[in-house]
């Protein structure tokens, strides 16, 4: 089964929840399995800019399967996919870019979230992932 609506809006509540607990206005998206944009919210106050990132966040997530900063760590130099970021129309290979996965383990989608730090992205994202597991 794929994300619903319902699911896919228990998840950017639980990201909206954490990204204000941390005091950071986030963009937040989330794609299906097929990459295809599912839900989008841009908090209050939120960069303009980070909105496209969010989403290439979640796309390069799902596109291949692992957490955006994971690519991003084999995108440096020296390492096998070195310049991927300049592929499927630009991808984004730092961390706030998460897999979601099924009871089973099932790639279902991704959730990707941009406006502050990576790390502060990364956790963010993380929440929202979490949520399909309660």
């Amino acid at each position: 089964m794929g994300l619903t609506l319902e699911t896919v809006e228990k998840l950017s509540s639980a990201a909206k929840a954490k990204a204000k607990e941390i005091g950071v206005a986030m963009n937040i998206a989330v794609v299906d399995e097929g990459a295809n944009l599912k839900a989008f919210h841009r908090m209050d106050n939120a960069w303009l800019g980070s909105i496209d990132i969010s989403i290439k966040k979640a796309k390069t997530a799902r596109f291949f399967d692992m957490d955006s900063g994971e690519i991003g760590k084999l995108s440096q130099p020296g390492q096998p996919l070195y310049n991927i970021e300049h592929s499927n129309g630009g991808l984004i290979t730092f961390p706030g870019g998460v897999v979601l996965k099924d009871e089973t383990g099932q790639v279902i989608g991704a959730i990707g979230v941009s406006g502050g730090t990576v790390d502060q992205d990364h956790q963010v994202a993380i929440a929202g992932a979490e949520a399909l597991r309660s």
